[in-house]
C-alpha cells in the first residue's frame, strides 16, 4: 500500500469529542472493558478512494479496515490469520481446494443502495461478486493482480471482460450454498488466505457499485464493526458503533466497544502534534522528524504511550527507465552509490527509519535468506568512475534530473534535500526537486512522466514476495500509455519474471523464498530503483486508549478498542 493544509478551526470538529474535556457516558462490561467515547485520528494524506478495489493507500486502509471485512483477517498482534466473515474453512489434501463457511445472520451497514436504506443479510451471492469483481478487467481495478494465475479460470475471464466477450465467471468461484463458498485452485499456493485478507477481497454488496458509479470510491459500505455516517473527503469523517455486529469478545462482550470514530485530514503534522498534545486526538501516527525527544518524554512523565517497532515497508526512489538519462544502468547504479543512506536515517530521520542495506524486502522475515542479496554501499569513487564510463565525466553533459516527491509523509521532502545535495556534489549532477500533494505525485508517476520519484510501500500483507510483486512484468500495462498502479517503475525483465513465477508456484517454504531472493538479487543488479530505508512504526497513545496493541503493517483495527476511565481522570 502506498504510503491540503486546511485552517486550523477544522479541528472544532473535534471539539465536543476532546478527549480530556469532556466524560464519555461510559458502562462496564465483562473482563473490565468499558463501553463509550469517540476515538479520534488524523490522516495527513490526500484519501484517493475507499472503495477495496481502487484502495492502495496506507491512509486510506487504516480507515477501510474499521467498515470492512473479508473472509479472514489479520490478528492485530501478530498479523496471523484469524476467522471473519467466514467462521471456519477447509482444505482438501492437494491443497488446491478451499470451502469456506460464512457466518448467519452478518449485515452490511445501512446505506440508500438498499431498497429503503436498510442493510440486509451478507450471503454467498456477495462473496462470490466481489471476488469475482477482483477478476474482472475495470479502469478502476487496481487489484486484478491478486488472483491472477492463481484461481482456476481467473485469467481467461479477466482476458474475455477485457475484450468486451461474455463470459460464464470465475471457473474456480463455485457458491456450493447461501453460507458456503468453495475456491479451486490451479495448483497448491499457502498464501491464499493472506490475500483474501488483503483489502482487494473485502465484502461489499453489489448494490453499491450499481447505486453510486463512478463516486463508489467516496461511499463505503461493508459489514465491519463501524458504519460510515458523514464523510466530507479532504475534511472529516465520522463513523459509528454498527449497531448490529457479528462480534464478541473473549468475554463475550458485543463489539465494539467505541461509540465512534473520528477522522481529520489534515496534513499539517505540528498541528497534528498540538492537537495530540491538547488531548483532542487518541493517537498520533508518525512523528516529526525534528521531535525525536517525543519518544523519550514518556519515560518522565509526559502523560502519553509511546508504541515503537520495525514496519515491513521500503522507502525508494524509482527509476523511468525509458528517460534520459536513466536508459543506462551505469547511470542509475552511479546514483544508488552517491547516496549516504546512513546519514539520512541517522541525522535526517533522526533515527526513524533503518538504513537499506541489502534492497527492498524489509528486515523482519526470519527465514527470508537475505544474503543472497548484495550489500547496498556507499561509495561515490565508484560512482563517478561509473558516470565517466556511461559518457557523464563529472556530470558533464548529463541532463537535468527532475526528483519528485510528495509533501504529505514524514521526512519525505528532508530526504529529497539531502539525495539532491549529495547527487550535485559527489555527482556534478544537476537536480530540481518537485513537490506536489500525494494525489498529483501519484497521478503523474502512474502515467510515467516522472524520471525519478519517491516511492513507499507498506506491505499488504506480510510476506517477502509482496515487496517484489511492484516490479513483477504482467503486473505492468502493455500500454505504455495506460496508468501504471502496482509496477510503477513498469520493470520487465525477463530472469526476474522467470524467478517470481516459479516462487509463486513453489509449496516448499525455503525453496520459494530462495527463489524470491535471487529474484531480489537480479532487481538490485539492474538497479531498477534506489532502496532508501524502512521506516519504524511510531505511535503515541493517549494512556486511556487500551489493547490496540502495533504491529509492522501498521494495521488498525478498532474494534476492541476501550477507553479506561480510571486512566481518563
Amino acid at each position: 500500500m502506498r504510503h491540503l493544509l486546511l485552517p486550523f478551526g477544522l479541528f472544532i470538529l473535534c471539539a465536543g469529542c476532546s478527549e480530556q474535556a469532556s466524560e464519555p457516558r461510559q458502562r462496564e462490561g465483562g473482563g473490565g472493558r468499558y463501553y463509550g467515547g469517540v476515538f479520534n485520528a488524523n490522516e495527513s494524506e490526500i484519501i484517493r478512494s475507499l472503495f477495496p478495489l481502487s484502495l492502495t493507500q496506507a491512509a486510506a486502509h487504516r480507515i477501510g479496515t474499521q467498515i470492512y471485512e473479508g473472509l479472514v483477517r489479520f490478528d492485530q498482534q501478530d498479523l496471523s490469520i484469524q476467522p471473519s466473515l467466514a467462521e471456519r474453512w477447509e482444505m482438501d489434501p492437494t491443497g488446491t481446494v478451499y470451502t469456506f463457511h460464512l457466518r448467519k445472520g452478518v449485515r452490511f451497514h445501512d446505506d440508500p443502495c438498499f431498497k429503503g436504506g436498510e442493510g440486509r443479510e451478507l450471503t454467498a451471492d456477495d462473496v462470490l461478486y466481489c471476488l469475482t469483481a477482483v477478476c474482472t478487467f475495470n479502469e478502476a481495478n487496481q487489484m486484478d493482480w491478486l488472483l491472477r494465475d492463481r484461481i482456476q479460470g481467473a485469467n481467461s475471464h479477466y482476458a474475455a471482460s477485457a475484450a468486451g466477450k461474455p463470459s460464464d465467471g470465475v471457473k474456480g468461484l463455485v457458491k456450493v450454498d447461501d453460507h458456503t463458498i468453495r475456491i479451486h485452485l490451479n495448483s497448491a499456493w499457502p498464501g491464499l488466505l493472506q490475500v483474501l485478507a488483503h483489502q482487494g477481497c473485502w465484502i461489499y454488496p453489489p448494490e453499491l457499485p450499481a447505486h453510486y458509479g463512478e463516486e463508489v470510491r467516496w461511499h463505503p459500505v461493508g459489514t465491519g464493526a463501524f458504519a460510515v455516517r458523514q464523510f466530507q473527503a479532504g475534511q472529516a469523517m465520522i463513523m459509528e458503533r454498527n449497531p448490529h455486529y457479528w462480534g464478541e469478545d473473549e468475554h463475550g462482550n458485543r463489539l465494539p466497544f467505541l461509540d465512534a470514530v473520528r477522522i481529520t485530514f489534515v496534513a499539517d503534522k505540528e498541528m497534528e502534534l498540538t492537537e495530540f498534545q491538547k488531548k483532542r486526538l487518541s493517537i498520533l501516527h508518525e512523528v516529526p522528524v525534528d521531535r525525536p525527544d517525543l519518544l523519550q518524554a514518556a519515560d518522565v512523565g509526559s502523560g502519553y504511550v509511546v508504541q515503537t517497532m520495525p514496519g515491513l515497508t521500503v522507502q525508494f526512489y524509482g527509476f523511468n527507465r525509458s528517460m534520459a538519462p536513466f536508459q543506462d544502468v551505469r547511470v542509475r547504479k552511479a546514483f544508488s552509490l552517491a547516496i549516504d543512506r546512513r546519514y539520512l536515517v541517522d541525522s535526517v530521520l533522526n533515527g526513524l527509519a533503518v538504513a537499506a542495506q541489502r534492497g527492498v524486502v524489509a528486515p523482519g522475515f526470519n527465514d527470508y535468506p537475505y544474503d543472497v542479496v548484495p550489500e547496498l554501499t556507499h561509495d561515490p569513487a565508484t560512482a563517478r568512475t561509473l558516470l565517466a564510463e556511461a559518457g557523464f565525466p563529472r556530470g558533464e553533459g548529463l541532463p537535468t534530473v527532475f526528483l519528485h516527491v510528495n509533501n504529505s509523509g514524514v521526512g519525505y521532502v528532508e530526504v529529497a534535500g539531502e539525495v539532491q545535495g549529495m547527487l550535485e556534489r559527489e555527482l556534478g549532477a544537476k537536480v530540481v526537486t518537485t513537490v506536489l500533494p500525494s494525489d498529483q505525485h501519484f497521478a503523474r508517476v502512474e502515467r510515467g512522466e516522472a524520471p525519478l520519484w519517491r516511492e513507499g510501500w507498506v506491505v499488504d500483507h506480510p510476506d517477502p514476495e509482496n515487496f517484489l510483486t511492484l516490479f513483477y512484468g504482467p503486473n505492468a500495462p502493455m500500454d505504455a500509455s495506460a496508468p501504471a498502479y502496482l509496477n510503477s517503475t513498469r520493470y520487465r525483465d525477463a530472469r526476474f519474471d522467470s524467478l517470481y513465477a516459479v516462487a509463486q508456484r513453489t509449496t516448499d517454504p525455503a525453496e520459494r523464498l530462495l527463489l524470491l531472493a535471487q529474484a531480489e538479487r537480479r532487481l538490485m543488479e539492474d538497479a531498477a530503483v534506489i532502496p532508501l530505508y524502512h521506516e519504524r512504526n511510531v505511535r503515541l497513545l493517549q494512556p486511556w486508549v487500551m489493547d490496540l496493541p502495533i504491529n509492522g503493517m501498521e494495521y488498525r483495527d478498532l474494534r476492541a478498542v476501550w477507553f479506561d476511565p480510571q486512566r481518563r481522570r
